[in-house]
């Protein structure tokens, strides 16, 4: 029966009234192969002469632009031994808290009472100041009172010279008057002595005349003596007040040279309270290197030193701290052919470490978790790793960077260079090409703006 069946012929209305005849018999079925094909040609055409970013992607990690926001070594100043911890790691702490207390291990500065003993050492070399500063004005006083002395007794001397200048001028006209008179005399004697030759006169007026002589010679010759003699006083006192300048130069030069020896000590003596206040000084801010501070806000990290009691020298690293407030930045990696593509104020896109994103490096608007930045610094030397660094900004005309990053942490850059199509990113790839060198300038951009404006 049923090869009976199966040589039955099959007619029209047998294939109508099985539904299995349509669907596996397909005579009558046209193709839709074609029309698939068509349009996923017409699609790649299409997709093709989209526009496509061309972009550098380079691995970084998360830093800051400022130094001073950087984590930061604290380390001591001076030896010492530790002595109480007042923080743990961990901890937040504000700028000025104390963090350690360090204890003295060198004999020198041993004495508790350090500062008292040094300042009574300044307060000693005070007091001798003013002691030497006593001195040389006494002297100065002294040497005022000795000008003012010489100076009256040189016019006393003076009076005295002039009278005797007088004196010796009298002198010296009587001995003139008397040597006319003595001269007068002696013409009468000669005179006498012929005529009492001749006769014509006595013995007793010859010798009367030569009495008169005498007188006059003798009256001469103590005229001249006084005359002499007041001429020596006029030269003793021009002598004595010679002597008498010398005298009071001495004493006055003697008075100066105690004045400038109190000056000098006492000028060597500030020297010394100069030092000492030095001295001083640095005992206080030993002192006060002691404590150790926190030089802005952060968290305490990396004790290096643990326990009470243990040696510290100059310049050991106690802490760690890092700042609390942080502008952040991200640190690139760029290979040497894409350093010519990187410029300042480029735009770059982040995708940080932990933070979910769906990124299409082609497309970065149709991105999804990428955050903005800014190129602020590019560095000409090559690093260790052979890789140029960038250093990008947050950028303020897009979404704010997360709060929850911190330094250190990952970032995957991916910098926007020329928009292109599709085809020629595609050609350019399989050519290995470079992408397009394209610098973004800042200068040329504002002066458009200022053009338009």
């Amino acid at each position: 029966m049923s090869e009976q069946f199966l040589h039955t012929p099959i007619d029209e209305t047998t294939e109508h009234n099985y539904k299995a005849f349509g669907v596996i018999y397909k005579v009558k079925h046209r193709s839709a192969v074609k029309y698939w094909l068509w349009g996923i040609v017409i699609t790649i055409f299409v997709i093709l002469f989209l526009p496509w970013t061309q972009n550098i992607r380079a691995k970084g990690n998360v830093t800051t632009l400022r130094q001073e926001q950087r984590p930061q070594e604290l380390n001591t100043i001076i030896a010492g031994r530790i002595e109480k911890w007042y923080v743990r790691e961990g901890d937040a702490v504000k700028k000025g808290d104390t963090l350690v207390k360090l204890g003295e291990v060198k004999v020198d500065y041993f004495d508790p009472k350090l500062l008292e003993r040094t300042q009574q050492q300044i307060t000693a070399k005070e007091l001798s100041i003013d002691g030497y500063n006593s001195k040389a004005s006494t002297a100065a006083a002294q040497i005022v009172a000795l000008k003012e002395a010489m100076q009256l007794k040189l016019n006393q001397l003076d009076v005295k010279i002039r009278q005797q200048q007088l004196k010796v001028f009298s002198d010296s006209t009587d001995v003139i008057a008397v040597k006319n008179e003595f001269a007068v005399t002696q013409r009468q004697i000669d005179a006498a002595k012929v005529m009492f030759d001749a006769g014509a006169i006595s013995l007793v007026d010859f010798e009367r005349r030569k009495v008169s002589f005498q007188n006059a010679q003798a009256k001469l010759i103590s005229a001249e003596n006084k005359f002499l003699q007041s001429r020596q006083e006029l030269i003793t006192l021009r002598i004595e007040k010679n002597q008498t300048v010398q005298d009071y130069t001495d004493k006055i030069n003697k008075a100066d040279g105690e004045r400038y020896s109190a000056l000098s000590n006492a000028a060597s003596t500030e020297a010394d309270v100069s030092k000492l206040e030095n001295v001083y000084a640095n005992y206080d801010a030993r002192n006060q290197l002691y404590y150790i501070t926190a030089p802005q806000d952060g968290q305490v990290i990396k004790a290096r030193k643990a326990g009470i009691g243990e040696m510290v020298k100059e310049g050991d690293m106690i802490v760690e701290i890092v700042p609390a407030s942080i502008q952040y930045a991200v640190e690139m990696f760029v290979e040497p052919l894409d350093l010519p593509l990187v410029g300042i104020g480029q735009k770059v896109r982040f995708v940080f470490d932990g933070f979910p994103a769906i990124v299409f490096s082609g497309w970065p608007q149709a991105s999804y978790g990428t955050f903005g930045g800014k190129v602020v610094a590019v560095e000409t030397n090559v690093s260790d790793n052979g890789k140029f660094r960038v250093l990008v900004s947050e950028d303020a005309d897009d979404r704010p960077w997360p709060q929850q990053l911190r330094m250190g942490g990952g970032a995957s850059g991916i910098a926007l260079l020329k928009d292109v199509f599709i085809w020629y990113e595609l050609w350019r790839n399989i050519n290995g090409f470079p992408p397009d060198y394209y610098k973004h300038d800042v200068a040329s951009k504002s002066k458009d703006d200022k053009k338009k404006k």
